[in-house]
């Protein structure tokens, strides 16, 4: 429920800082901070200050990470168009338990800070409400898949109920992941975006009557394609520059997209071009239709024949044959023949990015 007073603090692990003595960080916080909560606190500042650059670092989920330098008009757009979406304003309550040396978290912090939300920061947890207090409630948050499946394995599923909504975002939403959404409350939205967009510029509905396979641009954002098909975006939180992704799409209309994939996780296999993130989409719900829901993604491994061929890496141990079995003739139904997996790579545990998400590169290095 929004109140009329604006906040002239926020929590921080617990722990409550003045907008007051945060502008005159740190000669007016005299207190002991880990290295987390100086960088918040820090960029916090520099916020309240009027700093008009931020150089930000890419996850390097899909590459090397890069630096980016974003103008304070970009960030301010993106912040204006996300709270008139969710319809955020003065005394509404924000839960910030990304990574806010990310662009997901700051974000968080930009949004609360332009719309005068309440802020409850937490270091990034996979249940972040495991360290908020129990009577503590929020209208907006923002997780990432790994945290939302936490949440709801731990039981908190009433508390996202009392949100108007809460964002998904950094890796896709596996099968699972969906499921188990759709009987909560508050409307769940799964992000497209980047760092070089000012985190997002897409939403997908995940549960609820009016839950889509799609993304909806935002208004005033320009999509398009270029010649390989791959999502092009254009408008004020890119400072008007053309932002070219690696990121394949159908686009349906001037505003609404589908996902396919990255354009650098195409396989070839005997000339055959295999998206990588399709024949994962398939293994992904095959592996829950058998009973044993895991991680798992798809690569192109080299051969002598082929060029490449399609490998699918699962987390965990082995299935058991019958198993196997059941997973193959499940694939075999539904992927072409240079689609299916040649062979099933086990491995103990997935790496992953600072920011979660699955780091298929380092993943790959280590077997």
């Amino acid at each position: 429920m929004a109140s009329d007073l604006l906040p002239t603090s926020l929590l921080l692990n617990g722990r409550e800082f003045t907008y007051a003595a945060i502008r005159q960080y740190p000669a007016q916080l005299d207190v002991p901070l880990n290295g987390y909560e100086a960088k918040v606190l820090n960029f916090v500042r520099q916020w309240l200050n009027g700093t008009q650059e931020f150089v930000l670092h890419t996850s390097g989920s899909t590459g090397t990470p890069s630096a980016i330098t974003l103008r304070r008009r970009q960030l301010e757009a993106s912040a204006r168009r996300t709270a008139d979406f969710f319809d955020l304003g003065p005394g509404d309550r924000a839960l910030v338990c990304l990574n806010c040396e990310y662009i997901g978290g700051m974000m968080m912090l930009v949004r609360g800070l332009e719309r005068n939300l309440h802020l409850t920061i937490v270091e990034p947890h996979a249940d972040p409400f495991a360290y908020v207090a129990a009577a503590a409630e929020f209208d907006f948050s923002a997780f990432v898949p790994l945290q939302l499946k936490a949440v709801l394995a731990a039981g908190h599923a009433p508390r996202l109920d009392k949100m108007k909504s809460f964002l998904v975002g950094g890796a896709p939403a596996d099968a699972a992941l969906q499921q188990e959404v759709q009987p909560v409350k508050a409307a769940a939205w799964l992000t497209y975006g980047m760092t070089e967009t000012c985190s997002h510029v897409a939403l997908r509905r995940l549960n609820g009557p009016h839950a889509a396979t799609s993304f909806r641009v935002l208004t005033g954002i320009a999509a398009g394609q270029d010649e390989r098909g791959c999502l092009t975006l254009r408008g004020d939180v890119t400072d008007d520059q053309l932002i070219i992704t690696n990121d394949v799409v159908q686009l349906l209309d001037a505003h609404t997209f589908e996902w396919l994939g990255r354009a650098d996780f195409v396989i070839n296999s005997g000339g055959v071009k295999v998206p990588a993130e399709k024949v994962e989409l398939v293994l992904d719900v095959a592996l829950a239709e058998i009973g044993t829901p895991r991680r798992c993604f798809v690569a192109g491994q080299p051969d002598e024949r082929l060029g490449q061929t399609v490998t699918a890496f699962i987390e965990g141990p082995a299935l058991a044959p019958e198993q196997e079995i059941r997973l193959k003739a499940l694939l075999a139904a539904r992927l072409g023949r240079y689609e299916q997996p040649r062979q099933l790579t086990y491995v103990p545990e997935f790496l992953l990015t600072a920011t979660g998400k699955l780091n298929r590169t380092a993943t790959l290095r280590t077997l």
